[in-house]
């Protein structure tokens, strides 16, 4: 079981759910619908949440939490099934990138012990804002230039 601290999901899961839906409309090359954004965004992280409280292993709940992506991307924000996990799986490995490069610099470069740090839920939150703000870079670079080359399609 991978429980959050209610502060964790506020700081934490909040943020990233909203990046991954963004980062879905992003590699999916569609325009935003702020309302099912937002609808969706909170679901999900709602949704993510929930399933961190599922008695299975290390791993499992990002396999079903990608599912739940699938499945939120195409029934509330209509983006096409094809798109929709080409870019969920797009969003989860760039996660899972950032998050590595960012552990890897808390352990090696700043020599703090990575145990404690994912231990202590405020430590966690903090030194995970990092990944977060690369991935929010890369997601919303991504996204001006398609906006800027006139890419993003109307769903």
């Amino acid at each position: 079981m991978l429980e959050l601290t209610p502060m964790e999901f506020f700081a934490r899961g909040l943020p990233e759910a909203l990046l991954f839906i963004f980062g879905v409309y992003a590699f999916s090359k569609s325009f935003i619908n702020i309302k099912k954004y937002i609808i969706s965004s909170v679901l999900y992280a709602l949704v993510a949440y929930i399933v961190r409280f599922l008695p299975i292993h290390y791993g499992v709940h990002s396999i079903i939490n990608v599912f739940v992506l699938i499945i939120i991307t195409v029934n509330i924000n209509k983006i096409d099934l094809i798109s929709s996990i080409q870019s969920a799986i797009t969003v989860i490995i760039l996660q899972f990138i950032c998050e590595g490069i960012n552990a890897f610099i808390i352990q090696y470069i700043f020599k703090v012990d990575i145990n404690y740090v994912f231990n202590d839920p405020v430590l966690k939150t903090l030194y995970g804002i990092p990944s977060i703000i690369v991935f929010a870079c890369v997601a919303i670079t991504y996204y001006i230039r398609l906006l800027r080359r006139k890419e993003l399609k109307c769903i």
